[in-house]
């Protein structure tokens, strides 16, 4: 005896039926969204992936199935047999595509019953977001998080597609790789053939895709899966996915113009906005003169003035030692326009934002009619507020807000500052699509606590040509042939031109404390390769799932991703990790210690 299902072929998604097909006999799949039942009429919102379609079960069109209709529950799956008839005079729903229209049931199998779900199946619920994650295969019926995902599988196919048309190739690199370090931490795969030793899931393809460079494939991409055991923030994941990317024979100029290239179609085909091309470009010291961040939405002004100079003798002790401090402290304002009548509380509440980020206070003056108002006005001399008045471009009803201090602390504070102001105040036009390269990184950092430098990008990215003689006399100021693409203050990618000559890649390893043992252990292969004629190269890595969170306008990057982990890097719906059997951890070879 054949099933329901094999002897009716669907004939209809549920969001195609429309006044054309009245008095076909359709066949239609899903869920049950929603069932009323008007005791002798049985309607059922029947939904699947592309939409929904009413189904009546009718007592005068079949009393067999309608009876039957009347054990119908919520999230029951089932297919139906009937025929499609204009809705009654009056009950149309416009709200619908296929609200013209209904069909009559004729025939039906259940093939599954739901137990009660722990939640509503609509968009919006505000249900805890643990028990979405334990039941996520059910949160994925959800229409806003349902779309997220078709999203996401759009823009795989648009990268794809343009990728290929570019001539880069999809190549796969290995997931069970060598450790290595200058990154964040791994996780690491223990090997049962070679008790001891142990893989690392990568971090990225970094080297890999190098290697095919020297291998001659000449363009490399792939949209692969990347893995970090660190600290999670709110828009992080263990397990995240990237656009990959690398280039033979490449410039910064040329890696630019293909990439906006592809982001421009990607925002077409899925948004139908078209970027305007080529992008703004910002250098690191000039995002982090105006804006105080390396990544900063350029969708709003409010950027951050230098008014250290102003202060050199002033009377204000506090801003006079911070002015004279030299060039590792500095004093910095923001200009908040028409917000003279700000309460105190309200200034309070931004002293605590900057504290987040390591301020010890936020100075203030409200300018009134009557003069400057603040704690610290009195301080000033009258030349003082002339220049900050010429400055700062200073109107009655204006704040200054000031940070001073450590320049590293004033501008991560007013940075931050700068992005709660501008979406506190409604600066920001949501609908606006910033994007901006930002440049000239530098290539090290001197960590005091390593008591070493480290790389700021990563240890395979190579100097401005011209900066190489401060390799040797001022590491700290030689820049980075690096670039990042930032999106609205996110950045969505990062890249460089990497050291393709095996003399500068040891050079730069030494110079970071990597030692020549260390090196030869951990990167020997990548400098052998590099004697066999490696060509110049360079390439980028795009974030996406954090490129899809912007895209869909969600603000959380779980949102975004079919199965992801909680910010404790937690699996709740297979609840792991968990515990594996001593048996296993004896063919390994390792044994558990208490916590």
């Amino acid at each position: 005896m054949t099933s329901f299902l094999e002897e009716n072929k669907r004939t209809h998604y549920l969001n195609e039926l429309a006044t054309e097909d009245i008095g076909n006999e359709v066949v239609l799949y899903g869920w049950v969204d929603t069932r009323r039942d008007h005791g002798g009429l049985i309607f059922v919102d029947l939904r699947d992936r592309y939409g929904l379609t009413q189904v009546v079960f009718h007592p005068e069109v079949d009393p067999r199935v309608h009876e039957l209709g009347h054990h119908l529950r919520s999230e029951y799956c089932l297919g139906i047999k009937g025929k499609v008839k204009p809705r009654p005079e009056g009950m149309t729903n416009y709200n619908l595509k296929t609200g013209e229209i209904e069909v009559d049931v004729t025939d039906f199998e259940l093939f599954s019953r739901s137990k009660t779900p722990p939640f509503l199946i609509e968009d919006e619920t505000d249900v805890n977001e643990e028990i979405r994650l334990k039941y996520r295969y059910l949160d994925l019926r959800r229409s806003s998080l349902k779309n997220n995902i078709i999203l996401r599988s759009c823009v795989n196919q648009v990268v794809r597609s343009y990728l290929s048309e570019n001539d880069f190739l999809e190549v796969e690199t290995p997931t069970l790789t060598k450790s290595t370090p200058e990154g964040a931490r791994d996780y690491l795969v223990p090997s049962r053939v070679q008790k001891g030793q142990f893989y690392a899931l990568p971090q990225s393809p970094q080297l890999f895709k190098q290697l095919l460079m020297v291998s001659g494939l000449d363009r490399y991409f792939q949209i692969v899966k990347c893995f970090r055991d660190e600290d999670l923030r709110a828009d992080r994941q263990p397990e995240f996915t990237q656009i990959d990317i690398e280039m033979s024979f490449v410039t910064q100029e040329i890696l630019f113009e293909i990439m906006e290239g592809m982001i421009a179609k990607v925002w077409y085909e899925v948004k139908g906005i078209a970027p305007k091309t080529p992008f703004n470009r910002l250098t690191y010291q000039e995002c982090m003169e105006r804006y105080g961040l390396d990544a900063p939405d350029t969708r709003f002004g409010l950027e951050l003035n230098a008014v250290t100079d102003v202060f050199k003798k002033s009377k204000f002790k506090v801003f006079n030692e911070i002015a004279n401090a030299g060039e590792e402290s500095c004093i910095k304002a923001i200009n908040l326009k028409n917000a003279g009548d700000m309460p105190r509380s309200q200034i309070d509440a931004l002293e605590k934002v900057v504290k987040v980020y390591g301020a010890k206070g936020l100075a203030y003056i409200r300018i009134h009619e009557d003069g400057w108002q603040s704690p610290i006005a009195k301080f000033f001399s009258e030349e003082e507020k002339k220049k900050l008045t010429k400055q700062l471009g200073l109107e009655i009803g204006d704040v200054i807000l000031f940070g001073a201090g450590k320049t590293k602390i004033v501008n991560d504070s007013l940075g931050h500052l700068r992005e709660h102001l501008g979406n506190k105040r409604g600066l920001i036009d949501q609908d606006l699509f910033n994007f901006v390269w930002v440049v000239d990184f530098p290539m090290f950092e001197y960590d005091p606590e390593q008591k070493r430098h480290v790389a700021i990008h990563h240890p395979f990215t190579s100097p401005k040509s011209e900066d190489i003689p401060l390799l040797e006399t001022d590491p700290v100021k030689c820049r980075a042939n690096a670039y990042d693409l930032v999106l609205n203050g996110n950045e969505i990618g990062g890249g460089s031109i990497r050291i393709h000559s095996e003399e500068m890649q040891s050079k730069v390893f030494k110079l970071l404390g990597i030692t020549k043992e260390k090196a030869d252990q951990k990167f020997g292969f990548l400098l052998e390769a590099l004697q066999y004629g490696p060509p110049p190269h360079g390439g980028i890595a795009f974030g996406l799932d954090r490129m899809i969170m912007l895209l869909t306008g969600s603000t959380n990057i779980r949102d975004v991703i079919a199965f992801p982990k909680t910010q404790k890097a937690s699996d709740l719906m297979c609840n792991s990790p968990s515990p594996v059997d001593t048996g296993q951890l004896l063919e390994l070879g390792l044994k558990v210690i208490g916590d």
